[in-house]
Order: C-alpha cells, then structure tokens, then sequence
C-alpha cells in the first residue's frame, strides 16, 4: 500500500505519495484556504482523492502542520494556519475521510524523514533540529516518532540558552513570555538581532537577513564573522545540552540555517568542551531531503 503525506501550511498544502521503498510517485500543491477552516479541510481530502486516482491505489494518511495536538484536549495548537487552532482536526478529518489518519508536527516530521531515509537513516536516535524564523525540533528513536505524554518532545528552543556568559543575562524576550530562550538567539531573526547589536546597524535600509550574514562572513567581512562566531558557539552549548540528556546518533540540522556550510564543522569543534564526556561521536549532519523532509515525514507515519 502507498504512504501518503500531506504537509498543511499557512499559504500551501502538499501532498505526496510514496512506495515502500520511498520512491516519490505522485506530488502536488494547492493553495492553503486563508482563515477557512472547514473549506482547509475539504482542500486536504480532494488532494487526497486526487494523489490516489493519480496512483491509481488507496494509502495511509499522514499529515504535518505546525502546531500540535493537545493531549488534554485533542484540539490543534499554535499552527501557523491560525483558523486550524483550538480544532478538533484529527477528529474531524477522520470524520471526512472516513479512515483512520495521523497527525505530527513538522519539526517531528522533518525528523523522521531523515531518519527513516535522508541523512540519518544509518542512526538510532536522531534529533531533528529546524531552524528558521523560529527553533523546533523532534526525537525519533528507531525510526519512530517520540512524542511524550506532554506532546512535547523535542521543544529545545524553549529552554534557557545553556551557560550563558555575563552578557546573554537575562536574554531577549521571547513570544512564550519568558527571557533568553534558545530560540531567540538561534532562529534566523535572532541572529540578526545580535548582529544588530553589535554592529549597530539597525537603522540600515538593507537590513542584513542569516543568508546576507553568511555571504559577508565568507567574504571575509570581520564583523559577520564574529556574529557567527558567536553563533556557533551557542549552538554547541544548545546542542551539547541536547547530547548530555539524549546522546544521540545523529542531529539533522534544517530549515534556512540548514543550509550555512559552516555550522557543520565548527559546531562539532565547540560543543566537546561543553559534553559530559571524553569523546562525542555524534554526527551533525545536513538534511538528505531538505524542504521535503515534512511531507515525507507525514508519509513515514505509517512506517510502523
């Protein structure tokens, strides 16, 4: 039977139908109904209808969206596609369709994507990391989703940034109403923000954006390679935090912070001083399937 992955955004849907051994054999996109929840719905189920006459077979259902699904009230929470919050959408899309489907959050998704068939599939335990406009991240232990009793696993952006130094006290504020979570210095505004800071180039017309910051520092610009000096080194503390507790196999780094080459090797290089041990053998890794890696995931629900 094919696995058939559905990625719900805030202005698309994408839908995807994989084989067993994962090749990709049927993808389409359609616009997201802007603040129509049940017209959202009904677009999910006809990009359904359409991936399996497409196939020419029934599948499993999976979907990613931001957000997750309350444990105390099976209602959506904190989805970029606000009208989908404080929904019943698990319930009412199995009422829909008439089957059974699951729902996982897109950190946890891009996570076992990797780890089912992208960049980690060799590991264990793999930690998927999603850095952007904001820091999310899913636990997949043989290949299986970790979810936890909370529905929190993974959410390392919202813990304290590890040892902080004098001047990181008390940290930025961030929307979940506490100071200095990791998210606030490693998501592609934060980390503009400190160069802002430092550099005082808030009042520039062209306000640099992580990728314009990554372009200058291999120019040889001084001062965006100090803010990404000081950015590596906050990663490797946030990561090392993560090795201490978990000790995974792998970290999948994605999301457009993904995509700076840098990170790969000289976070690894910091983050020894900050683990509880003599060696670290895991593996900071790129993402195999990149901005795929949600709807993949979505299909991999039903791997197991």
């Amino acid at each position: 039977m094919i696995r058939i992955g559905i990625d719900l955004g805030g202005t698309k849907i994408e839908g995807i139908a994989l084989s067993d051994n994962g090749e990709e054999l049927f993808r389409h996109r359609i616009a997201t109904p802007q603040g129509d929840y049940q017209g959202t719905l009904q677009s999910i189920a006809d990009l359904i209808d359409l991936i399996e006459v497409g196939v020419g077979e029934k599948g499993s259902i999976g979907i990613c969206t931001p957000g997750a699904l309350s444990p105390a009230s099976g209602l959506l929470r904190n989805s970029n596609s606000v009208c989908m919050n404080g929904k019943p959408v698990l319930t009412d899309l199995q009422e829909l369709l008439q089957r059974k489907i699951r729902i996982a959050n897109d950190a946890n998704c891009f996570a076992l994507s990797e780890a089912t068939d992208g960049a980690a599939s060799d590991a264990a335990v793999v930690f998927g990391v999603i850095i952007g406009t904001g820091t999310g991240a899913g636990v997949v232990i043989d290949k299986k989703v970790l979810v936890g009793p909370n529905a929190i696993a993974g959410e390392w952006g919202h813990n304290p940034l590890p040892w902080p130094k004098d001047d990181e006290l008390p940290g930025p504020e961030c929307y979940c109403g506490k100071l200095g979570c990791i998210e606030t210095w490693l998501s592609g505004p934060g980390i503009v923000r400190d160069h802002e800071l430092h550099n005082n180039e808030m009042l520039d017309v062209n306000r640099p954006d992580a990728e314009t910051l990554d372009a200058r520092a291999r120019s040889g610009d001084e001062d965006a390679v100090e803010t990404f000096q000081r950015y590596e080194n906050r990663m490797a503390r946030s990561l090392a935090h993560v090795i201490n507790i978990l000790d995974p196999d792998a970290i999948v780094l994605g999301g457009g912070m993904g995509n700076i080459k840098r990170l790969y090797e000289n976070v690894p290089d910091i983050w020894g001083d900050y683990v509880f041990s003599d060696t670290v053998n895991t593996k900071l890794l790129a993402p195999l399937h990149g901005d795929s890696s949600g709807v993949r995931g979505a299909a991999w629900l039903w791997n197991k």
